[in-house]
């Protein structure tokens, strides 16, 4: 069984990803287990690819071994894509995107969320279209790279409902389904998210790099 650091500190993000990777031989281990010091890698990439690379290969530099890393948001189309690579720090800022040079900090998903419902009120449910998206990256010490994305499309809520997962997903219902992420219980989540979708499709890519 393969060993891969985690690349996030996302504790949520770390049992997703383990729930999943366990089923294709790959055991998930922490960036803290794996003796990585604490540093803060700056998202600074304007797509979710860049900013998936980018934690990926900081992280492998510092522990030496593979690394996985996944950038992941929410991207509605009533609001030009937005959050998209800014969903966790939607709230940190006062527009659709942040000013030139305004890179925020992560804000309370509480706070994002209120954002979000205050922005898309008015719009019909029908025109509420968005897609979860997650792009995860893995880098080897040899400099191989490996790119995988995953998306599930739905609609946007106005009110809160579940209080399973995490971010937006009780503001979430996917496309098939009348329930949000926050309703559905993780292992519903699990085999149909974003992350996933995109877990899946690098495993597939991870098959076919030893054929």
């Amino acid at each position: 069984m393969n060993t891969i650091v985690a690349a996030t500190r996302n504790k949520h993000k770390i049992k997703e990803i383990g729930a999943i990777t366990g089923k294709f031989g790959m055991e998930i281990i922490s960036r803290d287990d794996a003796g990585v010091p604490h540093v803060e890698i700056p998202e600074t990439g304007k797509t979710f690819e860049e900013n998936s690379y980018i934690k990926a290969y900081e992280i492998m530099k510092l522990c030496g071994q593979i690394t996985v890393a996944d950038d992941s948001g929410l991207v509605v189309d009533c609001l030009d894509g937005a959050p998209g690579v800014y969903s966790a720090r939607f709230a940190g800022f006062d527009g659709l995107w942040p000013e030139e040079g305004e890179e925020g900090v992560d804000t309370d998903d509480g706070d994002n969320n209120a954002k979000l419902i205050r922005l898309v009120r008015d719009v019909p449910y029908e025109k509420r279209t968005a897609r979860f998206v997650s792009v995860i990256t893995m880098v080897y010490p040899d400099g191989r790279t490996i790119v995988a994305r995953g998306t599930v499309e739905g609609h946007l809520v106005l009110e809160a409902r579940g209080g399973g997962g995490f971010g937006y997903d009780p503001l979430f219902v996917p496309e098939g389904y009348d329930k949000t992420f926050g309703e559905l219980g993780p292992e519903v989540k699990n085999s149909i998210s974003h992350r996933a979708r995109a877990l899946e499709e690098l495993h597939r890519k991870l098959e076919n790099s030893v054929e």
